[in-house]
C-alpha cells in the first residue's frame, strides 16, 4: 500500500453535500483507490460513479497515466463520488495551469454549493407544513 505522506500542494480537496474527499494522484497505470479499498468495489461497480470519477482524467487522456487515491468521509455514495470528481480536476489544474481551460468548460471546476436545507420550527421538515384544517 501507498504511504499516504505528500505536500499540501500534492492535495485536491472535492466537496459535494456532506461528503469531502481528498484525493493524491501519482504516476502509474490508472488504479483507482478509495479508502484503501479498490475504488471498483468501493462504488459497488456502479458505472455512472466509476465514470464521474474518472470523467476529468478522460478529458485530458491522462486516464493510464495516474492512480487515484482517495480518502472521503461524509455523505453518500453520489456526493463522494462527485467529491473525488472536483479533488481531481482541481489538483490537475495544480499540477499543470493549461488543463484550466480544458476543465473549466465542461464544468468540471464548479463546486455544486447546494447543501441540505434545514428544517424550520412549526414544520415537518424543511418546507413540509402540516397539513391545515380550517376548523
Amino acid at each position: 500500500m501507498v504511504e499516504l505522506v505528500f505536500q499540501k500542494d500534492k492535495i485536491g480537496l472535492g466537496k459535494r453535500k456532506q461528503a469531502v474527499a481528498r484525493v493524491f494522484l501519482v504516476p502509474g497505470e490508472g488504479n483507482l483507490i478509495i479508502n484503501k479499498v479498490s475504488g471498483d468495489r468501493y462504488l459497488q461497480y456502479n458505472d455512472s460513479y466509476l465514470n464521474l470519477v474518472w470523467a476529468p482524467l478522460k478529458i485530458l487522456n491522462l486516464e493510464k497515466n495516474f492512480d487515484i487515491i482517495a480518502l472521503v468521509k461524509g455523505g453518500g455514495l453520489t456526493g463522494q463520488a462527485q467529491a473525488i470528481k472536483l479533488g481531481i480536476a482541481r489538483l490537475l489544474c495544480k499540477m499543470d495551469n493549461e488543463n484550466r481551460p480544458i476543465l473549466k468548460p465542461v464544468g468540471l471546476l464548479t463546486r455544486d454549493s447546494r447543501i441540505k436545507e434545514r428544517k424550520k420550527y412549526g414544520l415537518r421538515k424543511a418546507r413540509k407544513a402540516p397539513q391545515y384544517s380550517k376548523r
